[in-house]
Order: C-alpha cells, then sequence, then structure tokens
C-alpha cells in the first residue's frame, strides 16, 4: 500500500480533531470541536483539510454488521506472500468481489490480511480460489465474529490531568525552542501589532513569532501584524525556556502579581 510523504506535526489541535473522528466522524461537527479547543471553526475545518491532504486521515468508512444486513459471512484469509509482491498482490486482491479490506504487515509469516463478505460459504471460496490463482497462499482463515473500534487513546484531550499549555514544542540544538501556541482572548499581546508588543515589552529581543495561523489563512508576520484572539502562533524562543514567550500568549492581563 503506498504512503504518503509527509513532514506534518500534530499538535494538540490535530490530535483532538483525530480523536473525534475517530470516536465519531458523522456527528462530529467543527463548531464544536472549535468550542472545545477555543479556536475557530475555520481553524478546524483548514486542520481537516490538511491532515487529509497530508494522507493522515485517509478517508470516512462506514462500520457495517453484515450479519444483520442480510445474514452475510464475513470471513478473515490470513496469508503468506513474498515481501517483494507484497504491495501488488494486496492491490489483486482488493479487486477481487467480496474483498472489503487489505492489511499488509511488515514483516514474518501471514504478512497479508484479507476481509472477505459471502452470501454463504460457497462465496468464501470462490474468494480462496481468487487468492490462490494471483499467487497468494492461504495459511489460514475463519469466520469473523464481531469486530470493535475505538479511538486512539492518546490523542484524547482529557486523557489525563492536565493539557499542555503549548500546542506543540520542538527543541532546537543549541537553548533555542519553537513554541506553537493559541492566542486567548485576554492574552496580553491580543490585538497588538508585534511592533507594539515588543516596544511594550510583551515580546522580549529572545522571541521571534515566525508564524501565524488564521483561520484557513497561513500568515507570515510582520511588524504591523496584528495578532488576534484564537490566531495560532508559532514562536522561537532563542532563549530556550518557553515559559516567557507562553505568558505573552496565554496569560491573563487580569491575573494578579504574586511576587
Amino acid at each position: 500500500m503506498p504512503y504518503h510523504n509527509t513532514d506534518h506535526r500534530l499538535d494538540e489541535i490535530d490530535r483532538r480533531v483525530l480523536h473525534a473522528l475517530m470516536d465519531d466522524a458523522r456527528n462530529t461537527s467543527a463548531s464544536t470541536l472549535a468550542a472545545e479547543a477555543g479556536v475557530s471553526g475555520a481553524t478546524i475545518r483548514n486542520r481537516i483539510h490538511k491532515l487529509e491532504d497530508a494522507g493522515i486521515i485517509r478517508g470516512y468508512t462506514a462500520q457495517v454488521d453484515f450479519e444483520l444486513a442480510g445474514g452475510k459471512l464475513t470471513n478473515l484469509y490470513l496469508c503468506d506472500v513474498p515481501v517483494t509482491d507484497r504491495e501488488a498482490l494486496a492491490y489483486e486482491a482488493r479487486a477481487i468481489p467480496g474483498v472489503i479490506n487489505v492489511r499488509t504487515l511488515m514483516t514474518g509469516r501471514r504478512n497479508l490480511h484479507v476481509l472477505a463478505v459471502g452470501d454463504n460459504t460457497s462465496d468464501l471460496r470462490r474468494v480462496a480460489r481468487r487468492l490462490t490463482d494471483i499467487g497468494i497462499h492461504i495459511e489460514d482463515e475463519d469466520l469473523v465474529e464481531e469486530e470493535l473500534f475505538s479511538p486512539y487513546g492518546p490523542f484524547d484531550p482529557d486523557d489525563g490531568e492536565q493539557t499542555p499549555e503549548a500546542n506543540d514544542f520542538i527543541s532546537l540544538t543549541g537553548n533555542a525552542s519553537v513554541v506553537e501556541v493559541t492566542v486567548k482572548a485576554d492574552a496580553p499581546i491580543a490585538n497588538l501589532t508585534l511592533e507594539d508588543a515588543s516596544q511594550q515589552g510583551i515580546l522580549d529581543e529572545e522571541t521571534l513569532v515566525i508564524a501565524i495561523e488564521r483561520d484557513d489563512l497561513e500568515l507570515t508576520p510582520h511588524g504591523d501584524t496584528v495578532v488576534q484572539p484564537d490566531d495560532i502562533v508559532t514562536v522561537l524562543s532563542r532563549a530556550g525556556g518557553d515559559a516567557a514567550a507562553l505568558s505573552a500568549f496565554r496569560k491573563s492581563r487580569s491575573e494578579p502579581n504574586t511576587q
């Protein structure tokens, strides 16, 4: 099966989107996700498009109970194929009528799994013969009784006691780091230009805004660029510590001084 080459790094918003879609794609709306993530609906829709373009989201399918849908049988064939022919044979197997899923494994025996549906055992024997005819060796097979699905736990934004303030964090060589953070409405930098923020000391000389994502737009920051609430801002901190950079974008103006 082909894989998409991508340098796309998942951040907290991406993981939230993926978890929600894996849990219930049919009833997940951009507006609901946006409210939970504290961003706009356009930002969520833009993230979904990017995940699709990167090949991370490969599609949206219905989970069908074939036994209820007319008493049909679902059979799993555990097959062994030469590694050099695995991809080509997987595509050929997928084209056989009745086959609904093909899974390739990296190594070992039984490195090709084929799932097929038929009205009766004769249909399933026909699929087995077609698999054998194209050069696939079936090592074992069995009827599937039930298949359960669940979203990937680590993508759950509510999995754990605390949600990290930064959407993403990358350590660079030396002390530098890159932080991606969502601007809160009451953050010190909200509704200020980058130049004004620097003059007021909200951004220090060690902190540089290198990108801004706003709804479905990606902006190149300049001195007169106004930072708006819900912007997703990528910050380069030359000092390495991200606390000061985060406070400019996340700390409430009304937060009392604890000194």
